[in-house]
């Protein structure tokens, strides 16, 4: 027994101990604590939302995921995810048109399940039709809000860009709000949060690209060697997502602290406003409806789409085994087929 040895021999045999036991729990916190890399757009988005609060209210943590954002373009993210060089990424615009193309990439837990694009112009435009001529602010061509707004006014007011109204492409929504103040461009794409903060700045939003286009938005898609060789971390990520969306719904005051953290809003109605138009908008699963809406967007002449070229079988673009496992851990229905 330990009392029967030498003082020496107790002291270095229980430091031993200590020291064993301390390393043990250093490597086993190590293992369990998976780094990975989610992408998100720069400037902030409301499709993101739910990301922002696993990440800033530690929901990730509690699933063993050291997760870090990356920010950059939505063309950037998704070459990044190809080149396995991010994990998540929550571009489905970007990722769709890509997976047509060949890109070995799969679809596996949604955010929003609505269209969060505006189209927000200067108050002297009362009307669509008020545009001809005039400058717009969107995206890079091929993301989805360059697209949605292009088909949008394409479809439903049979505009043009290039003949009915000119376009300046800028990288983050914070730029077209300043574009519009300024005047440098009379409308400009922006989503919720954003058109909120231009509506307080005197800006008017005309049109709601959801009241035209039925959309997912912020789905996240992977690698698809990341889902057979990480499937347990792909879970532990989409549980985490789950827990935000259904922190969103119930949790106002802290959700709307991580609003006004990354659209870096102060004002409180606006954040607010946010808040109320978002809340209840976000869900993990994928309709299959939406998905063939989502894919069928991606098919137009605008983005180089052969006419009369038909879809593939969409269902290889869409591992839904994850997130219905995890709903059926969590003690919940899954929804999607």
């Amino acid at each position: 027994m330990i009392r029967n040895m030498p003082e020496s021999h107790q002291w270095n045999k229980a430091s031993g101990i200590m020291v064993v036991a301390l390393l043990t729990l250093m490597l086993g916190s190590y293992a369990f604590a998976q780094s990975v890399k989610v992408g998100r757009t720069v400037g902030g988005s409301g499709f993101h939302i739910p990301s922002y609060v696993a990440i800033d209210k530690g929901l990730f943590k509690a699933e063993g995921l050291d997760a870090s954002f990356i920010a950059a373009t939505a063309g950037v993210l998704v070459r990044a995810t190809i080149a396995k060089e991010i994990e998540f990424t929550p571009i489905p615009g970007g990722g769709s048109e890509a997976m047509l193309k060949g890109a070995p990439l799969v679809f596996f837990v949604g955010e929003s399940l609505i269209s969060q694009w505006t189209l927000t112009t200067t108050p002297d435009i009362k009307r669509v039709e008020d545009l001809r001529g005039k400058t717009l602010g969107l995206g890079r061509p091929g993301s989805a809000d360059y697209s949605e707004i292009v088909i949008t006014l394409g479809k439903h007011f049979k505009m043009q860009p290039g003949k009915d109204y000119r376009v300046i492409s800028f990288t983050g929504e914070p730029d077209r709000i300043a574009a519009l103040i300024q005047g440098s461009i009379q409308g400009g794409v922006l989503s919720f949060p954003h058109a909120a903060r231009a509506e307080k700045e005197g800006m008017k939003i005309l049109l709601r690209t959801g009241d035209y286009i039925p959309r997912l938005g912020g789905t996240f898609l992977t690698h698809r060697d990341f889902i057979k060789e990480k499937r347990d971390t792909v879970k532990r990520f989409t549980r985490g997502i789950i827990k935000a969306e259904d922190y969103i719904r119930t949790n106002k005051k802290g959700t709307m602290e991580v609003i006004e953290k990354y659209f870096e809003i102060k004002d409180p109605q606006v954040v607010e406003s946010i808040y109320t138009q978002v809340y209840d908008k976000y869900s993990p699963e994928m309709p299959p409806d939406l998905i063939q809406d989502l894919f069928e967007s991606r098919t137009t002449p605008e983005l180089g789409w052969p006419a009369g070229k038909p879809l593939p079988d969409l269902n290889q673009f869409v591992d839904r085994s994850i997130v219905n496992e995890v709903l059926k851990e969590m003690g919940r229905k899954p929804g999607g087929k």
